[in-house]
Protein backbone atom coordinates (compact mmCIF):
# COMPACT_ATOMS: atom_id res chain seq x y z
CA UNK A 1 0.00 0.00 0.00
CA UNK A 2 1.31 3.74 -0.70
CA UNK A 3 2.26 5.82 1.78
CA UNK A 4 -0.34 8.96 2.39
CA UNK A 5 0.91 11.76 1.27
CA UNK A 6 0.37 13.83 4.30
CA UNK A 7 1.66 10.94 6.66
CA UNK A 8 4.70 12.95 7.87
CA UNK A 9 2.42 15.76 8.97
CA UNK A 10 0.75 13.77 11.69
CA UNK A 11 2.99 14.06 14.66
CA UNK A 12 3.02 11.89 17.34
CA UNK A 13 6.51 11.70 18.86
CA UNK A 14 9.32 14.14 17.85
CA UNK A 15 12.14 15.32 20.01
CA UNK A 16 12.10 18.48 21.65
CA UNK A 17 15.27 20.85 21.23
CA UNK A 18 18.34 20.31 22.27
CA UNK A 19 19.20 21.11 25.89
CA UNK A 20 21.72 20.54 28.08
CA UNK A 21 21.52 17.45 30.55
CA UNK A 22 21.61 20.39 33.57
CA UNK A 23 18.43 21.64 32.06
CA UNK A 24 16.44 18.56 31.27
CA UNK A 25 16.99 17.15 34.85
CA UNK A 26 15.56 20.11 36.16
CA UNK A 27 12.71 20.49 34.05
CA UNK A 28 11.62 17.07 34.32
CA UNK A 29 11.14 17.90 38.19
CA UNK A 30 8.11 20.26 36.97
CA UNK A 31 6.94 19.74 33.75
CA UNK A 32 6.76 16.90 30.93
CA UNK A 33 7.28 18.13 27.00
CA UNK A 34 4.41 16.27 24.95
CA UNK A 35 5.19 17.53 21.72
CA UNK A 36 7.66 19.54 19.73
CA UNK A 37 7.10 20.86 15.93
CA UNK A 38 9.39 22.98 13.71
CA UNK A 39 10.48 23.13 10.27
CA UNK A 40 13.22 20.31 11.09
CA UNK A 41 10.38 18.01 12.14
CA UNK A 42 8.40 18.82 9.28
CA UNK A 43 9.75 20.95 6.83
CA UNK A 44 7.54 24.35 6.25
CA UNK A 45 6.08 24.09 9.58
CA UNK A 46 6.08 26.62 12.56
CA UNK A 47 7.25 26.08 16.10
CA UNK A 48 4.92 24.84 18.78
CA UNK A 49 5.31 22.94 21.68
CA UNK A 50 2.99 21.10 24.48
CA UNK A 51 4.11 20.98 27.85
CA UNK A 52 2.15 19.46 30.78
CA UNK A 53 3.80 21.13 33.93
CA UNK A 54 2.94 19.61 37.62
CA UNK A 55 4.80 21.51 39.68
CA UNK A 56 5.69 25.32 40.00
CA UNK A 57 8.81 26.54 38.30
CA UNK A 58 11.28 28.99 38.74
CA UNK A 59 11.81 32.35 37.23
CA UNK A 60 13.15 31.43 33.41
CA UNK A 61 16.75 32.48 33.08
CA UNK A 62 17.55 36.00 32.00
CA UNK A 63 15.20 38.90 32.28
CA UNK A 64 13.31 38.15 29.08
CA UNK A 65 13.28 38.16 25.02
CA UNK A 66 12.21 39.12 21.75
CA UNK A 67 11.47 37.65 18.34
CA UNK A 68 11.17 38.77 14.81
CA UNK A 69 7.43 37.28 14.26
CA UNK A 70 4.03 37.19 16.68
CA UNK A 71 4.52 34.32 19.37
CA UNK A 72 1.17 33.10 20.98
CA UNK A 73 1.77 31.47 24.47
CA UNK A 74 -1.47 29.30 26.35
CA UNK A 75 -1.66 28.38 29.72
CA UNK A 76 -5.16 25.80 30.29
CA UNK A 77 -6.04 24.01 33.67
CA UNK A 78 -7.28 20.64 33.51
CA UNK A 79 -10.37 20.87 35.73
CA UNK A 80 -13.01 19.85 32.90
CA UNK A 81 -15.60 20.71 35.14
CA UNK A 82 -14.55 24.46 35.17
CA UNK A 83 -11.73 24.88 32.30
CA UNK A 84 -11.30 28.68 33.53
CA UNK A 85 -9.63 27.95 36.55
CA UNK A 86 -5.82 27.17 35.26
CA UNK A 87 -5.38 25.76 38.88
CA UNK A 88 -2.66 27.56 40.21
CA UNK A 89 -0.99 31.10 39.25
CA UNK A 90 1.10 32.31 36.34
CA UNK A 91 3.51 35.34 36.61
CA UNK A 92 4.40 36.50 33.11
CA UNK A 93 6.38 39.93 32.06
CA UNK A 94 5.68 41.64 28.86
CA UNK A 95 8.36 44.38 28.20
CA UNK A 96 8.11 46.28 32.03
CA UNK A 97 5.03 44.44 32.97
CA UNK A 98 4.10 41.92 35.58
CA UNK A 99 1.04 39.99 35.30
CA UNK A 100 -0.12 37.53 37.42
CA UNK A 101 -2.83 34.91 35.84
CA UNK A 102 -5.17 32.26 37.14
CA UNK A 103 -7.41 32.03 34.36
CA UNK A 104 -6.57 29.39 31.44
CA UNK A 105 -5.15 32.02 29.15
CA UNK A 106 -4.01 32.89 25.69
CA UNK A 107 -1.38 35.62 24.90
CA UNK A 108 -0.46 37.10 22.36
CA UNK A 109 3.22 38.77 22.14
CA UNK A 110 3.72 40.98 19.08
CA UNK A 111 6.83 40.76 16.96
CA UNK A 112 9.62 42.89 18.88
CA UNK A 113 8.27 43.07 21.81
CA UNK A 114 10.49 41.76 25.02
CA UNK A 115 8.77 38.83 27.42
CA UNK A 116 9.20 36.85 29.93
CA UNK A 117 10.62 35.27 32.55
CA UNK A 118 7.37 32.92 32.84
CA UNK A 119 6.84 31.42 36.41
CA UNK A 120 4.00 29.39 37.73
CA UNK A 121 4.20 30.27 41.47
CA UNK A 122 1.52 27.71 42.05
CA UNK A 123 0.52 24.50 40.19
CA UNK A 124 -2.79 23.26 42.67
CA UNK A 125 -2.71 20.10 39.70
CA UNK A 126 -1.46 19.97 36.26
CA UNK A 127 -1.35 22.96 33.58
CA UNK A 128 -1.05 22.37 29.78
CA UNK A 129 0.90 24.76 28.10
CA UNK A 130 2.11 25.65 24.57
CA UNK A 131 3.56 28.31 22.43
CA UNK A 132 3.48 28.74 18.89
CA UNK A 133 6.27 31.14 17.07
CA UNK A 134 5.08 31.62 13.75
CA UNK A 135 8.90 30.99 11.94
CA UNK A 136 10.00 27.46 11.40
CA UNK A 137 12.32 27.53 14.26
CA UNK A 138 12.35 28.94 18.26
CA UNK A 139 14.73 31.99 17.39
CA UNK A 140 15.23 34.56 20.49
CA UNK A 141 16.73 37.79 18.52
CA UNK A 142 17.43 40.03 21.82
CA UNK A 143 18.01 38.78 25.50
CA UNK A 144 18.03 40.77 28.52
CA UNK A 145 19.25 40.63 31.76
CA UNK A 146 21.35 37.47 31.23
Amino acid sequence: MPELKYANNIVTHAPGPEISPEFAAAFAKVGSLILWLDDKVVPGAFQMNCVWYFAPTQRGPGGGHKHDVPEIIGFFGSDFKNQHDMGGELEFWMEDEKYLITKSCLIFVPAGVMHCPIALTRVDRPIFHFSVVTSGQYEALEQKGK
